[in-house]
């Protein structure tokens, strides 16, 4: 489990969360909504922390005083994308579609 760029996944490695104005070397913004350890997607505005204010671009850099960098494992778009369409095909087998 890493810190890491959510756009490439580059290991970030200073201690502490980066700053508003910090970017990865892909050009991405680091301090994001996409890197934090409250975002969730499947909550009220993808944000599991009820104090932070609403943030309409979850890809760039805001001002949210609640942010804090996530460890996790990097997972690149494309195993996403394909582990969703697996999924959806077994539902259709499933269903018989």
């Amino acid at each position: 489990m890493t810190r890491h760029c959510w756009k490439c996944g580059r290991e970030y490695k200073l201690g502490g969360s980066p700053g508003r104005s910090e970017t990865c070397e892909c050009g991405a913004d680091l301090k994001v909504c996409l890197n934090c350890v409250s975002y969730d997607p499947k909550v009220a505005y993808q944000c599991r922390d009820r104090r932070a204010d609403p943030v309409e671009e979850k890809h760039l850099a805001n001002y949210c005083e609640y942010f804090e960098l996530a460890r996790r494992v990097y997972v690149p778009k494309e195993e996403e994308r394909s582990r969703e369409q697996k999924a959806r095909d077994q539902l259709k087998n499933l269903l018989g579609d």
